[in-house]
């Protein structure tokens, strides 16, 4: 007994400095922001007057750039705003699109409404009339680069606040834009029932659309806020940089932007048909006949899915339409599982030949006829998958929910190199050398290998974590106190994290101002070469004490990759090896059934195995 009440009081102690550390780290509730005269614009969204936020930047927040999509605007390409009727307060950030809670995108925050804690409770959070955008300028700004930020999280989570571009502005000498733009089954839908002959409304591609009605909207109104509309660099990272990638292919963004920087991205899309068809006819789990499908289920209108196939089949388009249009939010997110980080895997991006071509990323980005071919940053992070690993308890041993341990290093750390490596393949170095081979000559890579947090109650994060995905967005905006809300402690604060980020935001704002990162705005960093200049191709991005910045020559391809596991003999035989040619090839089509069973896999069935 005396020895059960000694643990129980250590993990009691651990419990209460783990939370107070924790809670330490978390930034302070935001004093309400006060309106500043000297921040009053005129918009074709009407009126805006702002505040000067604590970098010392005019900020302006939640200025709508398109009609509320709601109503008869669900599932259409987004308008223009109707210009307000009085000054709108430009304050607070708007509302986040329809999605999920989940840490990563701060969603899952305490509500401050009876209404929001509704909406918490049915399983979703967000509003549909979320198209806003955000605006930081530096104080006198005239004629100055825009970097227009498109934020991450799967197309499914996530929102414009989750940065704040104030420091980026100011240190950066530059005018930053964030923007919401629909997410999920609001964002990517695209049911027959619902076509009207309109090219862009039939896409399917409103999230898409709405990305490039924001650039529109800049477009005609950035000036006022000391902008330059003929030098607009579009950024983002995860989904936001496969977004920027998709507007680097659409032929409605053409002339909208003039450099894109990709962080963690790659070119994905998806077929008319995933969207589209039922799923025993090649559709997605979550196509529009199969959301059809299940939610009459759920209405009690149908017992299961053939009935419900049935029903809809014998629907009019105007049937269809007025069906889907009367559900709510919560009757379609009640539908979706998005596990512990509400991102859920819906068909987006269509290729669909208006909005986007229907081709895949070689034959896309091998012809600079075929895509809008501006200067152009493609990165990774060394240990992209660990942000999703380092709380599985596929990977991971916990005792309370507090003290967390590898369950094996060594297998953990091969796991992350060669996924990490695969995704460099998709992501950038394939993407570079088609992008080369179409004769385009501004194209810069990186990778970021930043891995210095320490330890929490004993886990070292700096192997659990190290440089994981997405944590070199803090860097970028100097901002380390929001971003991903539940990740914020993990940065030292040091020198060395502020001279690594002082040295990001300098290349990322000279590539804004010249097309070309160089040597940073400041003239004074590590020369960035463009992709296969002198023989070198990426730049690596780590802090002095650990590398340094330097370039390097390696080039990382899918093949590669697979011949590197092939040939590993450090890889156990058995389901480590089944696993890992599973996770990295199968939704790659590079799957082999028979080099699959030549491993020994025969007893694994790949669909056992789950994909992150």
């Amino acid at each position: 007994m005396r020895k059960l009440a000694i643990v129980l009081i250590v993990v009691a102690i651990a419990v209460i400095v783990g939370a107070n550390w924790t809670i330490s780290r978390l930034p302070a509730p935001p004093t309400p922001n006060e309106a500043d005269g000297a921040t009053l614009r005129s918009t074709e969204s009407g009126d805006v007057v702002g505040f000067i936020d604590a970098s010392g930047a005019r900020a302006w927040l939640g200025i709508p750039f398109a009609r509320p999509p709601v109503g008869a605007l669900r599932w259409q390409a987004p308008q223009p705003p109707v210009p307000a009727e009085g000054t709108i307060e430009a304050l607070a950030f708007g509302a986040m699109c329809p999605q999920l809670p989940s840490l990563l995108s701060g969603a899952d925050q305490s509500p401050e409404s009876a209404e929001a804690a509704a909406a918490v409770a049915a399983a979703f959070a967000g509003s549909e009339d979320c198209l806003m955008l955000n605006i930081w300028s530096p104080p006198n700004a005239s004629g100055l680069p825009v970097m227009l930020w498109i934020h991450g999280g799967g197309n499914s989570i996530g929102h414009g606040g989750n940065v704040n571009g104030g420091n980026l502005a100011v240190g950066g000498n530059v005018v930053v834009v964030s923007i919401n733009y629909r997410l999920g089954l609001f964002g990517w839908f695209n049911h027959p029932g619902l076509h009207t002959g309109d090219p862009a409304n039939d896409s399917g591609n409103y999230g898409t659309l709405d990305m490039i009605r924001a650039l529109e909207w800049t477009r005609d109104n950035i000036a006022a806020f000391g902008g330059d509309p003929g030098n607009v660099t579009v950024f983002g990272e995860s989904a936001g940089a496969f977004n920027t990638l998709a507007m680097m292919a659409s032929p409605l963004a053409a002339g909208l932007f003039h450099r894109a920087a990709v962080q963690s991205g790659g070119y994905g899309v998806s077929s008319l048909a995933s969207g589209q068809n039922h799923q025993d006819d090649g559709g997605h789990q979550y196509s529009a006949p199969e959301v059809l499908n299940a939610l009459l289920v759920a209405d009690g209108k149908a017992a299961d899915a053939d009935a419900a196939r049935a029903i809809q089949d014998g629907w009019t388009p105007a049937e269809t339409r007025d069906y889907l249009y009367a559900k709510t939010p919560a009757d379609i997110y009640g539908l979706l599982d998005g596990g512990g980080f509400g991102m859920v895997d819906v068909p987006n991006n269509f290729k669909d030949g208006h909005v986007l071509p229907a081709l895949d990323a070689e034959d896309l980005f091998s012809d600079t006829a075929n895509y809008n071919a501006v200067p152009v940053i493609l990165g990774t992070n060394r240990d992209e998958p660990t942000l999703f690993m380092s709380r599985d308890p596929r990977y991971v041993d916990n005792l309370f929910g507090i003290f967390h341990s590898l369950k094996d290093e060594d297998a953990y750390r091969r796991e992350v190199r060669y996924s990490a490596r695969a995704w460099k393949a998709r992501g950038v170095d394939e993407l570079a050398q088609f992008m080369a081979a179409s004769g385009h000559p501004n194209v810069y890579a990186y990778r970021w290998d930043w891995d210095e947090e320490p330890s929490a109650l004993g886990y070292d994060l700096s192997v659990a974590l190290g440089a994981a995905h997405a944590l070199e967005i803090a860097f970028v905006f100097n901002d380390f106190e929001g971003g991903i809300a539940a990740l914020g402690y993990i940065y030292p604060n040091d020198e060395n994290q502020s001279a690594l980020s002082r040295s990001m935001m300098s290349y990322w704002t000279e590539f804004a101002y010249a097309g070309a990162p160089g040597r940073g705005r400041d003239g004074a960093e590590v020369p960035w070469l463009a992709w296969g200049e002198d023989g070198q191709t990426s730049i690596l991005l780590d802090t002095p004490t650990d590398g340094g910045i330097r370039m390097d020559d390696e080039v990382v391809t899918s093949a590669g990759v697979k011949s590197e596991l092939m040939a590993d003999a450090s890889l156990p035989a058995g389901r480590e090896r089944c696993e890992l040619y599973v996770r990295l090839f199968r939704w790659q089509g590079l799957f082999d059934e028979g080099e699959y069973r030549s491993l020994g896999c025969a007893a694994y069935p790949a669909e056992s195995f789950a994909s992150f």
